[in-house]
């Protein structure tokens, strides 16, 4: 969860040493950056973009990803002296027959953070070595099963496998583009701050320009970099009631912070992976949580449909990544959806963007007050079905109104047989005040209902609304 908390953080520390720099490639230079939308267009980045070629570095990348394996098994095998790390040639044999696997214990957190963290060391292994996406998402999927089948004694697992590879590959790609825009700055700014920075926001790659002798210089790939990162972070007060679901009048106030980040490859090949994502990272005091929310949308692929003088229309295929934690309840879930997304511009600065959704759950956590699996696991593992939809209004570049709604339906796959219904839906509205600072005020609903086969487990309903009230500071770069 830590790592998280700081890869974000990070991120936005990286915003903070560019922000006064106006992209030369961008479509929007010479505009003030307050006049920027933060709501991109999408058409305006369905343009092609061809990539320097880079040179491929297999020993290096090879070295990269078994220690990648190597550090933390020996981590675990002296220091910290697992059990489970007492592994054999024998054990790696018996991992391979298919009844091996299985679902292990481990704590949510656990299972839904710091695997995708790992995961993403696999992939960046190849990615800053001249590997491309699918090539490093290979080596992602290999890295996790090489993990599982020999790196512990215990069971390899189907839960890590694919947290590790479909959390690992956002991951990794998202921070592959994020260092490779910082790094596109330094021959206008501080090239040691923006190298540091993009080291701890992708220690992989920060290594290999070290071991390449291009720390502190700019070079041809990161050179033509023409994405555009749009970010917003912003603190207030927050209502909430997790216990009879009237935060009105019964509610308690805490405190609350957020960070939103856009990224859009400002001239590119719609069919390419990662060319759009967008990240929601929320904190907040809770009885027993701080880290509440994490909302990870990725484009994987587009279809433009038709479009005319004043609108345009798209398909486009997304990996998403859900993380939800409050006093009502916790979720962790990965999908694959299917979005058709309507833009519609009126007049210079008006705006209306919607998207209707649905797909696949990968794979979701969810609690389970009657389940303790092993030691620590008080959760179902379930796949599903997931339906989305987003609809943001900007009026003269000031006003912004926005509604999200996230929703879903599973069945156990490992725990008590049981199916779920997750709603999670909010409305906001932001205005503009002066140069990057917005006010910001909204409400929401979140809720999971457990419904179980079983007669002896009562269904349990819960639900956590709130209402929201902060200041926000817009960048743009």
């Amino acid at each position: 969860m830590d790592k998280l908390f700081l890869l974000l953080f990070f991120c936005y520390h990286s915003v903070s040493f560019a922000q006064h720099i106006v992209d030369p490639m961008s479509p929007d230079q010479g505009k003030r950056q307050s006049d920027i939308p933060t709501n991109y267009s999408i058409q305006d980045t369905f343009t092609k973009n061809i990539d320097p070629i880079r040179p491929k570095h297999f020993w290096r990348a090879g070295a990269e990803w078994f220690l990648a394996q190597a550090i933390p098994a020996s981590f675990n095998r002296f220091i910290t002296r697992d059990p489970y790390s007492y592994i054999s040639f024998q054990n790696f044999i018996d991992h391979q027959r298919i009844s091996a696997w299985d679902w292990d214990d481990n704590q949510f957190t656990t299972n839904q953070i710091d695997h995708p963290y790992h995961g993403q060391l696999y992939f960046n292994a190849f990615r800053s070595n001249g590997y491309n996406f699918y090539q490093s998402s290979v080596a992602t999927v290999l890295g996790s099963y090489m993990w599982e089948t020999a790196a512990e004694t215990q069971h390899p697992s189907i839960n890590d496998l694919v947290n590790t590879t479909f959390g690992g590959i956002i991951l990794g790609e998202m921070t592959h583009r994020v260092s490779r825009n910082i790094l596109a700055r330094g021959k206008y700014g501080n090239r040691i701050g923006n190298e540091i920075v993009a080291l701890l926001v992708n220690p992989v790659n920060g290594l290999n320009r070290l071991l390449d002798g291009k720390w502190g210089k700019v070079d041809d790939y990161n050179s033509v970099d023409s994405s555009v990162i749009s970010a917003e972070v912003d603190a207030g007060l927050r209502r909430h009631d997790a216990k009879e679901g009237d935060f009105l009048t019964k509610g308690k106030n805490t405190f609350y912070a957020r960070l939103r980040f856009k990224y859009s490859n400002g001239a590119h090949n719609y069919k390419r992976p990662f060319d759009q994502f967008y990240v929601n990272f929320e904190v907040g005091d809770g009885d027993s949580t701080f880290i509440n929310a994490v909302n990870v949308y990725a484009l994987l692929y587009g279809a433009e449909f038709f479009k005319s003088r004043k609108s345009s229309h798209f398909g486009t295929l997304n990996a998403n990544y859900d993380f939800y934690n409050n006093d009502a309840f916790f979720y962790g879930a990965q999908s694959i959806n299917y979005n058709w997304v309507s833009e519609f511009r009126y007049r210079k600065n008006n705006r209306l963007n919607m998207s209707a959704g649905a797909g696949a759950v990968v794979l979701a956590a969810v609690p389970d007050p009657y389940l303790l699996y092993g030691e620590s696991r008080n959760y179902n593992y379930g796949s599903g079905l997931s339906y989305r939809y987003r609809g943001e209004l900007s009026v003269l570049n000031r006003l912004m109104l926005t509604a999200d709604y996230n929703g879903g339906v599973f069945y156990t796959i490992s725990g008590n047989d049981s199916h779920y219904v997750l709603h999670a839906g909010t409305i906001e509205a932001s205005l503009r005040l002066f140069n990057r600072f917005s006010l910001n005020a909204s409400s929401g609903y979140f809720s999971l209902q457990g419904n179980f086969d079983d007669p002896q487990y009562d269904d349990f309903h819960r639900e956590f609304p709130f209402g929201r009230i902060s200041i926000g500071y817009n960048i743009q770069f």
